[in-house]
């Protein structure tokens, strides 16, 4: 996002510093990942500012262009980026929640590998256009936005969902059970949103899980978050973060373990197709079942 991108491609800054170094000790990008064992994308990644590198990325990186005592310096400007992860209120920026939708794009479209977690939400690169509305006009209330820009906001939503059909990216979906039951928008715009998710499990390059209700979970989620290849994107109702780093592998390793409660394939459907008939009968009744039917 822009406040720590452009704090690490500032000049002097971080990015800048990396570059210089490998350059003086007369190595390319490619050498530099070889002799370090990264991934060839990582050096770009790092010097451009995109990926928020961690304490021994830089001390393997001062080591590798043989200036050690550089490392010192590096490490005192990486905690500096740390320091300075993206806080702001939704209210104060520039073209409100239109313009948040438009900074998250850049994010989802330079990734590869994209793994996102809710908990009483349906993941925003998989809601339909009803559901979006009711998210984003209740964002907009939270944070003062003007609801006139509610369109824009909503159609930059939907445009970001091209990626799905994009070659060459993995998404991995998890949801906790609750997102599919929870009355945050009118049952007949659920209906519409669950059928939405049916579709979408059949995509070969989409995981979609669903934690059940009873399931026993080894570890508890606070928030929602989504994991952009090495960056971790955190939303709350007054703020964004982005991490990068030790901070980052926090959230991967939560992923993992989350995963591995969830349900997917056949029981992941079931789940749907029972949260859809009962917001189908409060839809036609105004009340919910009384009964619910096996799913697993």
């Amino acid at each position: 996002m822009r406040p720590t991108g452009e704090w690490l491609n500032q000049p002097g800054g971080l990015a800048e510093r990396l570059q210089r170094l490998r350059r003086v000790a007369g190595l390319t990008g490619d050498q530099l990942a070889a002799q370090l064992g990264w991934p060839r994308s990582k050096i770009p990644k790092l010097e451009n500012g995109r990926q928020m590198p961690s304490d021994a990325d830089i001390t393997a990186w001062a080591q590798a262009c043989r200036k050690p005592e550089a490392a010192a310096e590096l490490l005192g400007l990486l905690a500096e980026a740390q320091a300075a992860h993206r806080q702001y209120r939704l209210q104060l920026r520039r073209g409100g929640h239109a313009a948040a939708q438009q900074d998250l794009d850049k994010l989802v479209r330079q990734a590869t590998r994209i793994r996102n977690f809710e908990i009483t939400l349906i993941p925003g690169l998989l809601q339909t256009p009803d559901y979006a509305r009711y998210r984003l006009r209740e964002a907009m209330r939270i944070s003062g936005d003007d609801e006139s820009r509610l369109e824009a906001a909503v159609m930059e939503r939907m445009h970001r969902q091209e990626v799905l059909y994009e070659a060459g990216r993995e998404f991995e979906f998890i949801v906790m059970e609750v997102a599919l039951r929870i009355r945050n928008c009118p049952a007949e715009v659920m209906v519409a949103q669950l059928d939405r998710l049916l579709g979408v499990t059949g995509f070969r390059n989409v995981t979609f899980g669903i934690i059940p209700l009873d399931a026993t979970l080894a570890v508890t989620p606070y928030t929602g978050f989504m994991i952009l290849d090495d960056l971790t994107y955190i939303e709350t109702h007054a703020s964004e973060d982005l991490l990068g780093g030790a901070e980052s592998e926090t959230y991967k390793q939560l992923a993992d373990d989350l995963r591995a409660e969830s349900v997917s394939g056949h029981a992941a459907r079931d789940l749907i197709a029972d949260a859809s008939r009962r917001a189908r009968v409060f839809l036609d009744n105004g009340t919910l079942p009384t009964t619910c039917s096996p799913t697993r």
